[in-house]
């Protein structure tokens, strides 16, 4: 089973960027769907970006196309989160999660495993 572990997360001013990645061990990502995870306080647990690790397809929610960009490197087993141009509505915590089958498309929280401990996002304005 793959072990996933989130870092990046951190304080910063509406306008600005942070990096998030997701560092998966035990084993490799290959044959699954890496969805990034955000929850506010007091809100349900969305989808905001996913990517399937075979041919790098990805997914984004409204509110962070364009300004959220995932990606993946194949060496370091791991997925990333870049962030830019970061409203205080992004203020969260994010977690990592992956799916099998990797089918796209589908952004409920109920059909991803393998949960990390999630990484704070705070944006101020």
């Amino acid at each position: 089973q793959v072990q996933l572990v989130e870092s990046g997360g951190g304080w910063v001013q509406a306008g600005g960027s942070l990096r998030l990645s997701c560092a998966a061990s035990g084993r490799t990502f290959s044959g699954y769907v890496v969805g990034w995870f955000r929850q506010a306080p007091e809100k349900e647990r969305e989808l905001v970006s996913a990517i399937r690790w075979s041919d790098r397809s990805t997914y984004y929610s409204a509110s962070v196309k364009g300004r959220f960009t995932v990606s993946r490197d194949n060496a370091k087993n791991t997925v990333y989160l870049q962030m830019n141009s970061l409203e205080p509505e992004d203020t969260g915590v994010y977690y990592c999660a992956v799916r099998w089958p990797p089918t796209m498309g589908s952004t409920s929280p109920s059909l991803f495993g393998s949960w990390g401990q999630g990484t704070q996002v705070t944006v101020s304005s």
